[in-house]
C-alpha cells in the first residue's frame, strides 16, 4: 500500500507544480487590468465599459488579457462560447455571471457540429468560469456529442465554479452513438492536464447515453472535484477514467486521470431508469461516482443515494486497471444494485482493482432490484480482478434479502476485510467466490469460508438515527463508536462526513461519522 500513500503527497506536490505549462499570451501582463460588461441590450461595437456592454460574451472575452474579467449580466445569450486565449499566473482571465443575476448560455436552436460545447476552453491555462447557466444543448443526430463544457488539450489551472449545467441531451437511440456531456476533461496532449478546479456545480436533467456527466479522462494529473451537486441525469454521475477509449492514440503510461479528490458532492438519482424508453425499464447501471481505469483519487465525504450503484472502482478496461485509491467517511445508501462496487464487468473486460482501500464508509438498503444475472449485488461487491485492497471499518446495514459482501470469483488475491460492522433487520447474507451459489447465513461460517472479518461485529443494531428517513449518523451509544481499527491518519483521512476530526484520541469510529 506504500504506492497510495506517495500519490497522497504527490497530490500536494502537483497542485504547486507549474513544470511544462504551456506559453501563455502575455503581451499585456503589465497592464492595468480592466472589467468588460456584456449585457442583452449591449452592442459590440460597444467599449465594454457597464455603461456601454458588449452585447455578446465572446467579443468581450476576445478584448480580454490576462487579468480581466468579462461580467455577464442578467439575460440570455445564444451563442457557443470559445475562449482565445490564456491567463497568466496571478492574472486569471475570468468570466463570471453579474452578482446576483442569472445569466444563462442557452444552446437553443443551435446546431451540434460533432463533438462539440457551449463553452470551449483547448490548449489554455489559468481561466476561471463562474456563476453561469450553461443549458438546452441538444443533440439529434448519428455520432454527435453536446457538451455543456469542453476542457481538452494541454490546459492547466482552469477553475469551473458555481456554475448551473442542464439540458444537455442526445436524443439519439443507442445504436446511433447516443452520447453527452455536462463537464467534459479530456487530456490529449503530450503534457498532462494539471490543476483542474470543478466546485459547487449543479448537474442535472442530463441525456448523457452511454457517457457521463462530470467527466475526467486521459492525461489528467491533479484535480479536485468538490461540493457539486448532480442529480436526475440519465447516466454515470462523475467519473475519473483513462483515456484508451477518448484518447486512444495517448502513451499508456500516462493515458488516466490521476492524483485528485472527489469529496463533498451530493450525488442522487443517476440512473438509467430516468430514459427508460432508451435503457429499457429493468437496466440499473449506471454508478454516482467512478473510477474507471484512474489512479490516486481519494473519494470522501460524499452522500451518495437513489442511484443505480453508489460507487465504483471498477475497469472496464483490459490494459488500464483502477488503483490506489481511496473511498472513505461516505453515505452510499438506497441505490438500486450496489453501494460500493469493485473489480471488472463480468465476462467483459480485465484490468482489474489494485491496492485500493475502502475504510469508514456508511453503507444502507443498497439492494431495491437484483443485478443483470438475476442476483444481490450485495453492499460491498468485488467482482473480477480485485488485488490487495482493503475493506475495513465500513458500517453495513443490509435491507431485506440482501447480500453484505458478496464476492463474485475465485480470482484475485491479497485483499483484507475486516474491522466492518453488519447488521440487518432480514436475513444475514454473505456470498464469497461464486456467482450465484447458496449463501451465508451465519457469521462465524463467513469467516472461515473468507477468511476475513476476524475482528468484525455482526449482530449489532448500530444504531442509525434514522432508517426511514434515512439519517445514518449514528446515535450517542452505537456500538460503532470507537470500535474501528486506526490505519492511519493519510488512509482514514481528517475528517469525518461532517467535516469533524476523524480520529480522535487515538479512537477511529466504524463508519463514515466519529
Amino acid at each position: 500500500m506504500k504506492s497510495v500513500l506517495y500519490l497522497l503527497g504527490f497530490i500536494l506536490l502537483m497542485s504547486c507544480s507549474s513544470k511544462g505549462d504551456p506559453k501563455p499570451d502575455d503581451s499585456n501582463s503589465g497592464n492595468k487590468s480592466n472589467t468588460y460588461y456584456v449585457a442583452p441590450g449591449g452592442d459590440d461595437q460597444n467599449s465594454g465599459k457597464s455603461s456601454a456592454p458588449l452585447r455578446t460574451i465572446n467579443a468581450a472575452l476576445n478584448k480580454a488579457l490576462p487579468g480581466d474579467v468579462v461580467i455577464v449580466k442578467e439575460g440570455t445569450y445564444h451563442e457557443k462560447v470559445v475562449f482565445p486565449k490564456s491567463g497568466i499566473a496571478g492574472k486569471e482571465i475570468i468570466l463570471k455571471a453579474a452578482p446576483g443575476e442569472k445569466a444563462i448560455i442557452d444552446g437553443t436552436g443551435l446546431a451540434v457540429v460533432g463533438w462539440e460545447a457551449l463553452v470551449t476552453i483547448k490548449n489554455l491555462r489559468y481561466i476561471t468560469l463562474e456563476g453561469l447557466d450553461i443549458c438546452n444543448f441538444t443533440s439529434h443526430g448519428n455520432s454527435t456529442d453536446p457538451e455543456g463544457i469542453s476542457i481538452t488539450g494541454n490546459s492547466k489551472n482552469i477553475t469551473i465554479r458555481n456554475c448551473n449545467i442542464y439540458n444537455i441531451k442526445n436524443k439519439a437511440t443507442l445504436a446511433e452513438s447516443r452520447s453527452a456531456h455536462a463537464i467534459f476533461v479530456v487530456g490529449n496532449a503530450a503534457e498532462p492536464i494539471t490543476d483542474l478546479v470543478v466546485t459547487g456545480c449543479t448537474i442535472h436533467d442530463m441525456e448523457t447515453g452511454t457517457s457521463e456527466n462530470l467527466t475526467l479522462a486521459g492525461n489528467i494529473d491533479g484535480f479536485s472535484v468538490t461540493h457539486n451537486t448532480i442529480y436526475h441525469t440519465e447516466n454515470i454521475g462523475i467519473i475519473i477514467a483513462g483515456g484508451d477509449n477518448l484518447n486512444p492514440g495517448g502513451d499508456i503510461s500516462t493515458n488516466y486521470a490521476r492524483n485528485g479528490v472527489v469529496s463533498d458532492n451530493l450525488v442522487y438519482n443517476v440512473s438509467m431508469s430516468n430514459s427508460a424508453d432508451i435503457w429499457g425499464k429493468d437496466n440499473y447501471g449506471a454508478i454516482g461516482i467512478y473510477v474507471c481505469g484512474g489512479a490516486g483519487t481519494v473519494i470522501e465525504r460524499n452522500k451518495v443515494y437513489d442511484c443505480d450503484r453508489g460507487i465504483g472502482l471498477v475497469s472496464e478496461s483490459n490494459v488500464l486497471p483502477t488503483k490506489t485509491c481511496i473511498v472513505r467517511n461516505n453515505f452510499v445508501y438506497n441505490c438500486y444494485r450496489t453501494g460500493i462496487y469493485m473489480g471488472d464487468y463480468l465476462n467483459y473486460t480485465h484490468g482489474g482493482t489494485y491496492d485500493c482501500y475502502v475504510v469508514n464508509n456508511t453503507l444502507f438498503g443498497n439492494n431495491r432490484t437484483v443485478g443483470a444475472f438475476g442476483e444481490i449485488e450485495g453492499e460491498i461487491r468485488l467482482t473480477e480482478n480485485c488485488f490487495n485492497n482493503v475493506i475495513r471499518n465500513n458500517l453495513v446495514y443490509g435491507g431485506a434479502n440482501d447480500q453484505l459482501i458478496h464476492k463474485y470469483t475465485n480470482s484475485g488475491n491479497g485483499n483484507v476485510i475486516d474491522n466492518n460492522l453488519y447488521y440487518t433487520t432480514s436475513q444475514y447474507q454473505w456470498l464469497w467466490g461464486v456467482t450465484n451459489g447458496t449463501p451465508i447465513t451465519d457469521f462465524n461460517t463467513w469467516k472461515q469460508t473468507s477468511k476475513m472479518d476476524a475482528a468484525s461485529l455482526s449482530g449489532k443494531d448500530p444504531l442509525l438515527k434514522s432508517i426511514t428517513t434515512p439519517d445514518l449518523h449514528i446515535r450517542p451509544n452505537s456500538p460503532a463508536i470507537n470500535a474501528g481499527a486506526v490505519i492511519s491518519e493519510a488512509v482514514n483521512g481528517t475528517t469525518d462526513i461532517d467535516g469533524k476530526p476523524r480520529i480522535v484520541n487515538g479512537k477511529i469510529s466504524i463508519g463514515a461519522q466519529q
